[in-house]
């Protein structure tokens, strides 16, 4: 019952904020109209359902498939539309009845002043084409060479890039809808702990962390969950979550839930029978200590870049090569072979300008790791961080990372 009350409880992007990104993106729009093609139920398929294409999603909140958004430039009229199909009794009995362009208050629905069907869009591009010489669209979905061929005339511009730059940072909305999705997946982490066992499964653990954020209200995963356990720690994107965990492991758990389109992105490493062994703690605790040393460098002006006098990368790289050695007598800085972090939001890994340093205001993950494989151990410690005026908050703060913290966890 608790899990179903904070579900209907969840906070939400309001019909205001969805516009005053258009208009945001409308200013952006050089000499150009914009056309995004949201997703169709063909593109999740049977097997994953429906969900929205996030920069669609993003400019408009609409959560149904086959719509049609269209911007025209700054001081001209209509500044947007949005296409939704007609009504189909047969598509209505296939997949539920959904929202039609002419159903009575369709426009306080959707936030939009102008809502047009989706079947008359080809009738209705003269009209875009006519407002600018430029057509911003997503370039690398199926739909722009359908434009292509519908304006071959028209200057096709990517839209992705000046969306990115608006996803960046993300309002106080959206960072209330981002913590519930924390929130789910700590949630789900503690669960998996309880499952862990010498002689169960990677699948077994998988299971019970997304059955625990499904059961708070959440959608799907924000990804395919990684349970590594031993020598599959230190393959980094481990999938097949097929072995068996034998005492004396560690298993990396690297799991995030998406609750309403926002995605959480958490990894900790922990022993399977409940204690680390000497070794494992000493390479535990240079993780930690390089995480540490990461998360003091986030700052307004900071780069996730592997060079450059702000990178957040060189402050891990540099306490991990500084730190330990390997069975060999060598540092440990080649055993980090991925980067110091990536921003989260719509999607796990979100969209954003590689060339933009940090802002206040922007979420990203923070996970050094080292996996030595001639040692069959993988280490990775993963949080979410919110860029702030003066630093750097801990999303994800409850979700234990001392080792010694986690073994207390661990026993309970």
């Amino acid at each position: 019952m608790a899990a179903a009350a904070a579900a209907l409880a969840a906070p939400a992007v309001s019909l205001d904020e969805y516009r005053a990104r258009r208009a945001a993106l409308r200013a952006s729009l050089t000499e150009g109209s914009l056309i995004l093609v949201g997703h169709t139920e063909k593109d999740g398929g049977s097997r994953d359902g429906f969900f929205q294409e996030p920069n669609f999603y993003y400019l408009t909140g609409w959560r149904e498939p086959d719509a049609i958004l269209v911007l025209f430039p700054a001081g001209h009229e209509p500044g947007e539309m949005l296409l939704l199909p007609k009504r189909s009794g047969r598509r209505d009995l296939w997949t539920g009845r959904k929202a039609a362009s002419d159903d009575p208050g369709i426009r306080a629905a959707t936030g939009f002043e102008r809502v047009e069907a989706a079947e008359s869009f080809e009738s209705l591009l003269p009209k875009v084409l006519e407002a600018a010489p430029r057509l911003y669209t997503l370039l690398e979905r199926p739909e722009a060479a359908k434009l292509r061929a519908l304006a071959p005339l028209r200057e096709l511009a990517g839209a992705a890039p000046l969306i990115a730059r608006q996803r960046m940072r993300k309002s106080a909305a959206e960072l209330a809808l981002i913590e519930r999705s924390i929130e789910a997946t700590i949630a789900a982490h503690r669960a998996a702990w309880k499952r862990l066992a010498p002689g169960a499964t990677e699948r077994q653990v998988g299971a019970a962390l997304v059955a625990a954020w499904m059961d708070r209200g959440c959608q799907r995963s924000a990804y395919p969950p990684i349970v590594g356990a031993g020598p599959n720690a230190a393959t980094l994107h481990y999938f097949e979550n097929s072995r068996r965990m034998d005492a004396g492991e560690l298993v990396l758990i690297d799991a995030g839930a998406e609750c309403d389109g926002y995605a959480a992105d958490l990894t900790r490493t922990v022993p399977v029978s409940g204690s680390f062994t000497p070794r494992q703690r000493e390479l535990y605790e240079i993780v930690l200590g390089a995480h540490k040393a990461a998360l003091a460098a986030v700052k307004p002006g900071a780069t996730l870049a592997r060079t450059g006098g702000n990178s957040i990368y060189l402050a891990a790289l540099n306490y991990l090569d500084s730190h330990g050695k390997d069975r060999a007598g060598n540092s440990l800085g080649k055993y980090f072979p991925h980067g110091i972090g990536h921003h989260v939001g719509l999607d796990v890994h979100d969209a954003h300008d590689p060339a933009t340093p940090l802002e206040a205001g922007m979420v990203i993950t923070i996970e050094p790791g080292l996996y030595i494989p001639e040692e069959g151990i993988g280490i990775r410690i993963e949080d979410m961080v919110l860029v702030t005026e003066t630093g750097a908050r801990v999303l994800s703060e409850g979700l234990p990372r001392e080792a010694e913290a986690l073994e207390r966890a661990l026993r309970r």
